[in-house]
C-alpha cells in the first residue's frame, strides 16, 4: 500500500530536487505531539515511504524539514534553518501531498495532488 501522505522538496534556487533533506512527521493528539515517521529525501527530492502501510487519520499534522543542514552540506548559507508545515487532514481517505519549494532565503508550500 503506498503512503497516503507524500512530500517533495524542490530547491528552487537550483531548479533541482533537494536531495538528502531530513524530515519528521508528527501528529497532534490528545496527549500531545507524537512523532510518526522520519525520512530523508531521495534523488528525486521525495520521501515516498513516509507512512507506507499505515492509514492516515483525521487530525493536525506537522512536517518538519531540516533545511539548514541541507544547505550547510552544500556549503550554502540560508535564512531558515528549519521549516515546519502544519496542516489539517479532514478527509483521511484522500491522498495528501505536501510539497516544499525551497530556496536559501524563502520557501513556499501548497496542497498538491
Amino acid at each position: 500500500m503506498p503512503s497516503p501522505l507524500t512530500t517533495h522538496v524542490l530547491d528552487t534556487s537550483t531548479g533541482r530536487p533537494a536531495v538528502g533533506v531530513a524530515l519528521t512527521l508528527s501528529r497532534r493528539g490528545p496527549d500531545g505531539v507524537v512523532e510518526l515517521a522520519r525520512a530523508v529525501t531521495n534523488a528525486d527530492g521525495r520521501a515516498p515511504e513516509l507512512l507506507a502501510g499505515r492509514p492516515l487519520e483525521a487530525g493536525v499534522y506537522r512536517l518538519h524539514f531540516a533545511t539548514g543542514a541541507y544547505f550547510a552540506s552544500a556549503g550554502r548559507a540560508c535564512f531558515y534553518p528549519e521549516v515546519a508545515i502544519d496542516f489539517e487532514v479532514t478527509a483521511p481517505h484522500e491522498h495528501h501531498h505536501v510539497p516544499l519549494l525551497l530556496s536559501p532565503f524563502g520557501y513556499s508550500t501548497y496542497r498538491g495532488s
